[in-house]
C-alpha cells in the first residue's frame, strides 16, 4: 500500500512513522529550518528503501558545494537506483533522481530543466518547487526562477500546507527580476500563512536593500526577531542583512558587533557562511573601518578550501579571504583551480571561464594594488557575474570593489558610468553609491581644472 503526502501525491511509502517524518522533513526544508536532516534521517531509517529520501538527501549535499559531499551524493543516488529496484518509482520520483544523476554529471543546468518538466505535472508538489528554486538560485537564474513558479502559481491556494512558503519564493523571484513592489506585497502576505518562512522574510529585506530602505529594512528584521531563530545556518544570512542595513547608515560599529555576535558566531567553514563574512569586511573596509584581525579565521578556513572547485560564488569569497588574509599561496592555489575548471566542458566550467577566472584575476589585481588591470578584469565579467549565482545583494560587494578600483584608477567617467549602472538595477541610490558620485564630481572638477588653459603657466622664466 502506498502512501499519499501532505501535498495529496503518491510516495513509495508504507511506513506512517516514515511519511510524518517525511513531511515534516520537506516543511523543515522549506523553512530553512535546522531541523531537515534529523527528520530526513528519522524518516530513512523507518524506510531505508525509500528512493525519493535518498535522492533528495544527494541534491541537499550539492546544494551545500562542499567537495566530500560529492562522495556522499554519488552514495546517495547509488542507494536510491538500488532502492528502485525493490518497488516501483513514480515519475515525480524517478524525476529527482534523473536530477541528481544529472548534477552528478557536471549539468546543474539540466537537473533543474529535469525538475521543472516534472514539476508541471505535479504542480502543488512543494519539494519540487523549492528544489527548482534552490537551483535556479545557485545558478543565478533569477529569470527562470521566476518562469518556474509562474507555471505552478494557480495550482496553489490559501489551504494548502505550502502556501506561505510559495508566496515567500515569488517574493524573491519579483526582487531579483526587478518588481520591488510585487516583491514586497508577496513577501509580507507570505508570512501571514507561513510566520517561520525565513526565506520570505528575507526577500522583503532585500527589496529595503535594493531601494535604498535601510532604517526601515533594519527595523522589518528587528520586529520579526522568531523569523529566522529556528533556521540552520540560514539564519547567519539574515543577520547579515541587518548589518548591511547598519552599515548603510553609516553605523560600521553596529554592523561589526553583529559580525561578531552573530554573523560569525559559530566560524563554520560553510562556504555561505564565508561569504557573509568576507563580503561584509570588504564593505566595511571600503568604508575605511578597521576591522582588526577579522580576516585571518576566514582566511585559515578558505585555505583548506582553496581547491574544492565544486561552486564559482564560493571560490570568489575564499579568495577574498584568502587574498585579505595574506594566504599567497592559497590565493594561488585557487586561481589555478580556476585556470584549470575554465577548460572543462561543464556547467561550472562555462561559467569559470565566463566570470569566474576574469573576476579572481581582478581580485588579485586589486588586491596588488594594481587598481587599472583589476578594473578592466571586473569590468569584463560583470555582465556574466550572475551566472555565478547569489544574489544583487551578495554579488554587490563585487560591484563596489570594481567602482573602487576604477576610482582608484583615475578613472572617474568610468566610475560614474558603473555606479550608475548599478542604480538604475537597484531602483535607488544608496549611500555607497552616493558618497562615490560626489567623489566621481570632485574628480571631474579637479580635471577641468588641470585642463584649463587659461591657468596654465605662460612665458618663460
Amino acid at each position: 500500500m502506498r502512501l499519499s503526502d501532505q501535498f495529496g501525491y503518491d510516495l513509495t511509502l508504507s511506513d506512517k512513522g516514515a511519511l510524518a517524518a517525511w513531511n515534516d522533513t520537506v516543511r523543515a526544508f522549506l523553512a530553512h529550518g535546522k531541523t531537515t536532516p534529523q527528520h530526513l534521517e528519522t524518516c530513512l531509517s523507518l524506510a531505508p528503501h525509500f528512493a525519493l529520501g535518498h535522492a533528495t538527501r544527494g541534491l541537499f549535499c550539492l546544494l551545500l558545494g562542499r567537495r566530500e559531499f560529492l562522495d556522499t551524493a554519488s552514495e546517495c543516488l547509488k542507494v536510491a537506483r538500488a532502492s528502485a529496484l525493490h518497488t516501483p518509482l513514480t515519475d515525480r520520483e524517478t524525476a529527482v533522481l534523473d536530477a541528481l544523476n544529472a548534477w552528478l554529471q557536471g549539468f546543474p543546468t539540466r537537473s533543474a530543466d529535469i525538475l521543472d518538466a516534472a514539476l508541471v505535472k505535479v504542480p502543488e508538489d512543494a519539494l519540487v518547487m523549492k528544489l527548482v528554486h534552490a537551483i535556479r538560485f545557485v545558478l543565478g537564474d533569477a529569470t527562470g526562477m521566476r518562469q518556474s513558479l509562474d507555471r505552478v502559481y494557480s495550482a496553489y491556494h490559501e489551504s494548502h500546507p505550502a502556501y506561505g512558503y510559495l508566496l515567500g519564493c515569488r517574493a524573491f523571484c519579483f526582487e531579483e527580476t526587478g518588481d520591488y513592489r510585487l516583491a514586497e506585497t508577496s513577501g509580507r502576505r507570505g508570512l501571514e500563512f507561513a510566520r517561520d518562512d525565513a526565506w520570505g522574510l528575507h526577500a522583503v529585506a532585500h527589496v529595503h536593500d535594493m531601494t535604498g530602505r535601510s532604517e526601515e529594512g533594519a527595523g522589518w528584521l528587528e520586529n520579526h526577531p522568531d523569523g529566522w531563530s529556528h533556521c540552520n545556518n540560514f539564519g547567519y544570512h539574515v543577520w547579515w542583512h541587518l548589518a548591511l542595513m547598519y552599515l548603510d547608515q553609516g553605523n560600521a560599529d553596529k554592523a561589526l558587533a553583529l559580525y561578531d555576535s552573530d554573523i560569525r558566531k559559530d566560524k563554520t567553514d560553510d562556504y555561505r557562511d564565508i561569504s557573509n563574512a568576507a563580503s561584509l569586511l570588504v564593505r566595511l573596509e571600503l568604508e575605511g573601518a578597521n576591522v582588526g584581525s577579522r580576516w585571518d579565521e576566514l582566511a585559515l578556513l578558505s585555505d583548506k578550501r582553496a581547491e574544492d572547485g565544486c561552486n564559482v560564488f564560493a571560490d570568489l569569497h575564499y579568495l577574498l579571504a584568502l587574498l585579505n588574509g595574506g594566504r599567497r599561496m592559497g590565493a594561488e592555489r585557487l586561481l589555478a583551480g580556476l585556470r584549470q575548471r575554465a577548460r572543462s566542458e561543464t556547467d561550472i566550467g562555462h561559467v569559470t571561464a565566463e566570470a569566474g577566472l576574469p573576476a579572481g584575476l581582478g581580485l588579485e589585481q586589486y588586491r596588488k594594488g594594481n587598481y587599472a588591470s583589476a578594473f578592466t578584469l571586473l569590468a569584463s565579467a560583470r555582465d556574466n557575474l550572475h551566472l555565478v549565482g547569489g544574489s544583487h545583494a551578495q554579488r554587490d560587494v563585487f560591484e563596489r570593489i570594481t567602482i573602487d578600483a576604477a576610482l582608484r584608477a583615475g578613472l572617474p567617467v568610468d566610475a560614474d558610468r558603473l555606479i550608475k549602472s548599478r542604480t538604475r538595477k537597484r531602483g535607488a541610490l544608496d549611500r555607497f553609491a552616493e558618497q562615490r558620485l560626489e567623489t566621481c564630481e570632485k574628480m571631474h572638477r579637479a580635471q577641468q581644472v588641470m585642463e584649463d588653459k587659461k591657468l596654465r603657466a605662460t612665458g618663460s622664466v
